[in-house]
């Protein structure tokens, strides 16, 4: 097959918006459109792009160069905007009550109306929430009017961006703006603790002291890896969404019984079985990483004995689209 092997975002004219009502406005515009824009919180600059949009996630994952698609955090102007996207049990909405807005990310089951896209959530049912205090960032998040997925504003790997230079000596070209607040105020990312079985887990240590979150539960928190711990999002799983059928990757055709996940323009004479989709039919990257989840869940749902899935290339996000593949496909 003749795929697509792009390996980097087309270049932008990537812009610097004062930290004004016009530059606000203009964020939220681009976020609303798709775009990419780094803006400050108050642990770091943030990569901003439409949290609900699996096209314009896929454009954070292209920017930073991410190796994998691990969870990202959707970012809310308000607690009541969080809990439409995530279901709260008391200690979340304890945590929330006590340092919303800051440096706390929690990450909770989603709701039956959760709006964030499968791409940011990696294919889980739980979703990674903040409702961060920086000023700025609260009134992009309230002009955009929507969920906001912002990892650190970075090429993957390289240190977390704490101004607008650090932004751009790594994201120039490949984002569509920066929001120039100057430097954040607390350097560190957020705190993320999972409550989603009962017990919260500690993920990650960062703006919020365990100690503190600690007092607010009135007990000890488990840190993930721990003994009793289970690996929870974000980032941490071995192994994320797996299908309920068994995965065979770099299928040239389907089998009996399988059903087809192609990528690319299809061979000449090639006939897709009933159950089929393509992640992309002219080889874009981006498209297919944003159909991943949601196409291996339509196919999923259709009750094959297994999943074919077509080459993908390695190269660019395709290496992102391979991991999980990967991961989809190991013995369980």
């Amino acid at each position: 097959m003749n795929h697509s092997t792009s390996t980097s975002p087309a270049p932008r004219v990537t812009r610097r918006l004062a930290a004004d009502a016009e530059g606000i406005t203009e964020t939220a515009r681009l976020l609303r459109e798709g775009g990419l824009v780094a803006l400050p919180t108050e642990t770091v600059y943030g990569l901003a792009a439409d949290a609900t949009s699996g096209k314009a996630v896929a454009g954070i994952y292209a920017a930073k160069e991410r190796p994998s698609f691990n969870p990202l955090i959707a970012h809310l102007p308000s607690i009541e905007a969080a809990r439409r996207e995530g279901m709260f049990d008391a200690n979340a909405l304890a945590l929330a009550k006590a340092f919303w807005p800051g440096p706390l990310t929690l990450v909770v089951p989603i709701s039956s109306g959760c709006t964030v896209s499968e791409l940011a959530r990696a294919g889980l049912d739980s979703v990674a929430l903040r409702v961060p205090a920086h000023p700025l960032a609260h009134a992009v998040l309230e002009a955009a009017g929507r969920p906001i997925a912002a990892p650190s504003a970075n090429r993957s790997g390289r240190v977390s961006a704490t101004s607008a230079a650090h932004v751009l000596a790594d994201l120039d070209g490949r984002i569509d703006a920066v929001l120039d607040a100057g430097p954040t105020v607390i350097g560190v990312e957020s705190t993320i603790v999972a409550c989603l079985d009962g017990a919260p887990k500690l993920l990650r240590p960062g703006g919020v002291p365990r100690a503190a979150i600690e007092g607010v539960i009135g007990r000890s928190l488990v840190l993930a890896g721990e003994a009793g711990a289970a690996p929870v999002s974000p980032g941490l799983l071995a192994s994320h969404y797996a299908p309920a059928a068994q995965v065979r990757l770099e299928a040239e055709a389907p089998r009996a019984g399988e059903a087809w996940l192609g990528f690319g323009p299809e061979r000449a004479g090639f006939i897709a079985p009933g159950i089929a989709l393509n992640l992309s039919p002219m080889g874009d990257l981006a498209e297919a990483a944003a159909n991943l989840f949601g196409y291996m869940r339509q196919l999923d749902a259709q009750g094959p004995a297994a999943i074919a899935i077509a080459p993908i290339p390695e190269s660019g996000l395709g290496e992102a689209i391979n991991d999980r593949l990967r991961r989809a496909a190991a013995p369980r």
